[in-house]
């Protein structure tokens, strides 16, 4: 099968799920609506509402995997700390049982990066350590320097990543099993757009288990004026 068959099979089949419910839950109340008491019609509505928001969701992410090779990035001087602020703040009104703490150098230096896409990236890794962690436990994001670039840190305290699914984390569709991702839907192409952001902004993605969690690490170039002066739009 080629890559193109494989995608479009894998998307149906991610598709199905949420649409099998939506349709089934649609049926039941409009064939027995009569016969079906008040709190069951809200909860059938509730399930309608979150496959929905998870077609969505799928949706987006396929649009954001096929437009990222010719995407157009607008490169700019970028304040690290702010854009961590503002996404934690946004990913707490979602996440409000998890303890976000935020450990930033003051003196970070500017990034070169598409801000809107570094949110992206953000997001997508913080929630990702909120859904794979217990409720109550905490998520740190942390900065750091060099003479060159600037490190993004975000630790959580799951389960961690088996060995087995090392290699294939960034991939397509790429699922990890274990009991806190079944109880979890995702589409697996979160951290295939991460790291593809990431490398198009010249910046590097890796992580590594710890005793309890796992870290992830964005590392990006600090802003440099001759950056801004060769070039603000990045094909």
């Amino acid at each position: 099968m080629s890559n193109k068959e494989d995608f479009i099979s894998t998307v149906s089949h991610e598709m199905r799920t949420p649409l099998t419910s939506i349709r089934g839950f649609a049926q039941t109340m409009l064939a027995s609506w009569d016969k079906i008491d008040d709190n069951s019609k809200k909860k059938f509505i509730e399930i309608i509402e979150q496959q929905s928001n998870r077609l969505i969701h799928l949706v987006e992410n396929i649009l954001s995997v096929t437009k990222i090779p010719n995407e157009n990035l607008v490169m700019k001087k970028t304040d690290v700390n702010k854009s961590i602020q503002t996404t934690v703040q946004l990913i707490k009104q979602k996440y409000p049982n998890h303890n976000i703490e935020l450990n930033l150098k003051k003196s970070n230096p500017s990034i070169y990066v598409d801000s809107e896409k570094l949110q992206q990236i953000l997001i997508n890794l913080i929630e990702n350590a909120c859904k794979y962690s217990d409720e109550g436990s905490n998520i740190f994001v942390t900065t750091k320097e060099d003479n060159k670039d600037v490190y993004i840190c975000i630790q959580d305290e799951g389960v961690g990543i088996d060995e087995q699914y090392a290699e294939k984390i960034f991939e397509k569709f790429s699922r990890i099993d274990n009991p806190l991702t079944r109880k979890t839907q995702g589409s697996g192409l979160g951290l295939f757009i991460t790291k593809s952001l990431t490398e198009k902004m010249n910046g590097e993605i890796s992580f590594k288990n710890l005793e309890k969690g796992t870290i992830f690490e964005l590392k990006f170039p600090q802003y440099n004026i001759e950056d801004h002066i060769k070039c603000s739009v990045v094909q």
